[in-house]
């Protein structure tokens, strides 16, 4: 899996609506998988090296854990996307059930997964949320299948209750979290980091380090000359600019071609 950041990923979002179980649920299984085999082809079209599939219409999130039928639908959908594309598949659960994404993950055949809070404890809109580094790795150390872990660092829509400067997290997030990739964000999604915030997380650890926020078609370029790749799933990617929604695909080949200078 070394690979995957050996040119700079571009990732994209295949935000989910709401699944079984959400409060705005309206969709059957079978619906949700076409859509999500849909995006998954349009993004590779475009070019892109991977995908995430995220359930982000299940407003409000749960701190941590989900219920089952989430994770079996969660299941059900990263398999038919792993099974349908050939580019690099990770999975985030919101608000921070990183198990069952790594479960997910390792079950349905995808490749890595995303988890926000993996050590310390924040603040956010749905609680206070603690790290899961300890169950995490346990989980991962009994599976069959190696599953990347791409975790947050002062993650957005979030406060740190253990405030270091965030080099300090992202050495802690490495060294004692044991991800192996730091995902930098600004404070909340629509917000890119600012490039001595990139600069002082690169700086300071020997992992890959990927925008995870506010990634638009007029700064994919830029923030990706400072980082080691891009999670690009703003509202500069979406048909009619509604987040959450449909992927556009001409602007993530516009993007493509601004950071690889291709089509």
């Amino acid at each position: 899996m070394a690979d995957l950041f050996e040119d700079k990923p571009l990732i994209g979002m295949i935000h989910m609506p709401p699944l079984p179980g959400a409060p705005r649920c309206d969709s059957a299984m079978e619906e949700l998988v076409a859509f999500a085999r849909s995006e998954a082809a349009l993004l590779e079209r475009a070019g892109l090296d991977g995908v995430i599939v995220e359930n982000a219409g299940d407003a409000p999130f749960f701190r941590a854990r989900v219920p089952p039928l989430t994770v079996a639908a969660m299941a059900v959908v990263v398999a038919e996307v792993v099974r349908h594309t050939s580019v690099r598949v990770g999975v985030n659960v919101l608000r921070n059930a990183c198990e069952e994404a790594l479960a997910i993950a390792a079950v349905a055949g995808a490749d890595f997964i995303r988890c926000n809070v993996v050590i310390g404890a924040y603040v956010t809109d749905q609680g206070v949320i603690q790290g899961c580094a300890a169950e995490l790795a346990r989980l991962r150390a009994s599976l069959d299948k190696d599953v990347l872990v791409f975790g947050d660092v002062h993650v957005k829509h979030a406060h740190p209750l253990f405030d270091v400067p965030v080099e300090d997290a992202a050495r802690d997030l490495v060294e004692r979290g044991g991800v192996d990739a730091v995902v930098v964000s600004g404070a909340r999604s629509p917000d890119p980091p600012s490039p001595e915030r990139i600069d002082a997380v690169a700086g300071a650890i020997d992992a890959p380090v990927l925008v995870g926020s506010g990634v638009g078609l007029d700064t994919a370029a830029d923030l990706l000359g400072r980082a080691g790749g891009l999670i690009l799933g703003e509202t500069d990617f979406k048909v009619d600019r509604v987040w959450g929604g449909a992927s556009d695909e001409r602007a993530y080949r516009s993007a493509v071609t601004a950071c690889r200078g291709r089509p």
